[in-house]
C-alpha cells in the first residue's frame, strides 16, 4: 500500500522550529556583542532580550513535540536508540568544552608568570605587578601567584562536593525507583537531588560573595571564576531540568521502558558530578592549597 510505514524510524512533520531557534541565537548574540560595546550600540542589551525570548520558546517548543511523540507511540525502540545517542554526542562536546577551561588552569599552573601581587589591607583593592624580565622574577613564578590568598578546599568546597555526591545518589534512587514502578519513590528521589542542586548553588554563590580575590586583572582568578562558573552554570540547568521532569513526574509522564527524559536528566547531571570532582581536586585542592595563603574568614 502507498504511504504505508514499513520501517521504525520516525519521519518528522515540517516544523519552523528549527530555523525560529537558528535566528534566535544568532540574534542573541549579535545582541549579547553589541550589549558590551554600548558606546556604540545603545540597544544591544534589548536586541539579546528579543534574541534570548526566541531560544526559550525553541526551547519549549521543540521539547513539547517530542514529549507529544512520545505519547503518541512515535518513539520505537529505534528512535529511543538514536535519542541516547544523540544526548553521549551532546555530553561528549560539553566534556570538551570543559576540558579547555583545565588546559588553561593547567597552563597557568604549569608555565606561570612572574606576578607580585599587593592587597591594599583597607580598601582590599589588588595591585598587580608583571615583572618578566627584571630582575627577582624567577623567584616569583610560583602558582597560585605569590601574595594571593585562596579559599580553603576543605571546608565550602569540600561540603558542596559532598552535597553533589549525595545528589547523584538520590537521583539513581530516583531512577531504580522509576524503572520498577515506584512512583512515591521516583518522586521523593527527584526532589531530594533538586533541593541539593539549590543547595549546592547556594553555597557556590556565598562562596563567590567572600572570595578573597577578582575575577578580572589576574589570571588565577580569571581561570578559576570561568572553569568553576560555568560548572555552576550547568548545575543551574541540571536543577531545571530535574524540576521539568518532576512536573511531568506529577503528570503521569514516564514508563518504566520509556523514560528518555528522566534518562537524559540524570545522565547530564551524572556529568555535571564528574566534573565537580575534577575540579576540586585540580583547582580547589591540588592549585590552591599549595604556595599560597588560605583567607581568614571562617567559611573561606
Amino acid at each position: 500500500m502507498a504511504g504505508a510505514k514499513n520501517h521504525d524510524y520516525h519521519i518528522l512533520p515540517p516544523s519552523i522550529t528549527p530555523i525560529l531557534g537558528s535566528f534566535s541565537a544568532l540574534t542573541m548574540f549579535f545582541g549579547l556583542v553589541m550589549w558590551m560595546h554600548p558606546e556604540q550600540f545603545s540597544f544591544g542589551s534589548l536586541v539579546f532580550g528579543i534574541g534570548l525570548i526566541g531560544v526559550l520558546y525553541t526551547f519549549y517548543a521543540w521539547w513539547a513535540d517530542v514529549v507529544t511523540e512520545a505519547h503518541a507511540g512515535d518513539h520505537t525502540p529505534v528512535v529511543q536508540l538514536h535519542l541516547r545517542y544523540g544526548m553521549i554526542m551532546f555530553i561528549a562536546s560539553e566534556v570538551m568544552f570543559f576540558v579547555g577551561w583545565f588546559w588553561a588552569w593547567f597552563d597557568y599552573a604549569l608555565f606561570p608568570v612572574p606576578l607580585e601581587i599587593v592587597k591594599d589591607a583597607e580598601t582590599h583593592a589588588f595591585t598587580v605587578t608583571n615583572l618578566i624580565g627584571q630582575e627577582g622574577a624567577a623567584a616569583l613564578m610560583q602558582w597560585p601567584p605569590k601574595g594571593l590568598e585562596v579559599l580553603d578546599s576543605m571546608k565550602l568546597p569540600l561540603l558542596n562536593t559532598l552535597i553533589l555526591l549525595c545528589s547523584g545518589t538520590t537521583v539513581t534512587w530516583a531512577h531504580h525507583a522509576l524503572i520498577h514502578g515506584d512512583r512515591e519513590g521516583l518522586k521523593k528521589g527527584l526532589w531530594l537531588t533538586i533541593l541539593l542542586g539549590l543547595l549546592f548553588s547556594a553555597i557556590q554563590a556565598y562562596e563567590y560573595a567572600v572570595a578573597p580575590f577578582p575575577f578580572g586583572g589576574l589570571n588565577y582568578g580569571t581561570a578559576f571564576y570561568m572553569a568553576t562558573g560555568f560548572h555552576g552554570f550547568h548545575v543551574i540547568v541540571g536543577t531545571i531540568f530535574l524540576i521539568v521532569c518532576l512536573a511531568r513526574t506529577y503528570k503521569g509522564h514516564f514508563t518504566p521502558k520509556q523514560h528518555f527524559g528522566f534518562e537524559a536528566a540524570a545522565w547530564y547531571w551524572h556529568f555535571v558530578d564528574v566534573v565537580w570532582l575534577f575540579l576540586f581536586i585540580a583547582i580547589y585542592v591540588w592549585g590552591s592549597n599549595f604556595g599560597a595563603a588560605v583567607a581568614p574568614h571562617a567559611f573561606g
